[in-house]
């Protein structure tokens, strides 16, 4: 395994190494797996996890099925049918979804001592479950879409928004992974959401409840908790944070969980760069503009226009 390993990587294979180089090689694997949670390293015995790397390539395919620009149309010049280059993508999003939710619900077996003789079952029907939600996101999508193209003079067609606008990167993976959500799939939405996050700079907590028409300009910086609830035809910029603020902790100490800490966004707000708007009980009403820079921690009414006073500037000329 060793020397197929590495052939197939282009390192060294095994019988080139020197004997003194095979031993502290073997020294180092004894090492790793004898250390905390070395057993477990594989994925494969002892407590399954699913693969960062196969979510990632997972979310990618999605997106494409979800969003067809993206995936470009080279297949179909090539001679693909628009069917067979979609059922191409299908199969291959179910075969390797349902292996990763197999493995993440194993887990959960194995942790909790229960047998897992459905798993494989249940993976393929809660892929199967997603896939088939695929028609209804993508009009869902298509009001991402639209809110961005209406909203940035900067976007020259719809099609450029799909291409190029990381925010709508975001919002794609948290729908998607939202629905993984509420079908209660454990480890993945967050791994879907925080690959998203990876390569947008854009954290939307999975379990977040966000309406139709969402446009997120720019992204770099945008964190939305998990208990934000966001309306519909909402605009945030870059750098906007809806979080928590003074979590609840129980006798011994220990944070409380599952209750509402992140604010409560009306429908048609604008929330400028910069902006932090925290706390569970933070209700930003209907038609509200939040102004850039603003540390929000309290309710503001319908229609509120709520700012910063303008800093002080000093001008020198010449030095």
């Amino acid at each position: 395994m060793l020397e197929q390993d590495s052939e197939r990587e282009g390192r060294c294979p095994d019988h080139q190494l020197g004997e003194d180089a095979r031993q502290r090689l073997r020294s180092i694997v004894d090492s790793v797996v004898a250390s905390p949670g070395g057993s477990t390293v594989s994925g494969e015995e002892d407590a399954p996890f699913p693969s960062p790397r196969e979510i990632s390539r997972i979310v990618e395919n999605l997106m494409d099925l979800a969003l067809p620009v993206r995936a470009g149309n080279h297949k179909v010049l090539a001679g693909y049918s628009v069917e067979r280059e979609v059922a191409e993508k299908v199969a291959w999003i179910y075969d390797r979804l349902s292996l990763q939710i197999s493995v993440s619900i194993r887990h959960g077996c194995m942790e909790n001592g229960k047998p897992c003789a459905e798993c494989a079952e249940r993976g393929q029907s809660l892929a199967m479950v997603l896939l088939e939600r695929i028609p209804r996101l993508r009009k869902v999508l298509l009001g991402d879409v639209r809110a961005a193209f209406d909203r940035d003079p900067a976007a020259k067609s719809l099609e450029d928004v799909v291409l190029s606008y990381p925010g709508l990167v975001a919002i794609t993976t948290y729908r998607l992974a939202h629905e993984l959500w509420l079908l209660e799939v454990p480890f993945i939405p967050r791994m879907m959401t925080e690959y998203a996050h990876g390569i947008t700079g854009v954290d939307i907590h999975p379990a977040a409840k966000i309406g139709s028409g969402f446009f997120i300009d720019h992204g770099t910086g945008v964190v939305i908790g998990e208990t934000t609830e966001i309306g519909d035809n909402v605009t945030i910029y870059q750098g906007v944070t809806l979080g928590g603020y003074r979590f609840r902790r129980r006798p011994d100490g220990s944070l409380e969980r599952g209750n509402k800490r992140h604010p409560t966004v009306g429908d048609n707000v604008i929330i400028y760069a910069g902006a932090t708007v925290l706390g569970g009980e933070t209700v930003i009403g209907a038609g509200s503009v939040v102004g850039g820079s603003v540390w929000l921690t309290h309710s503001v009414p319908p229609g509120a226009v709520v700012t910063i006073k303008e800093p002080d500037l000093k001008y020198k000329v010449g030095y």
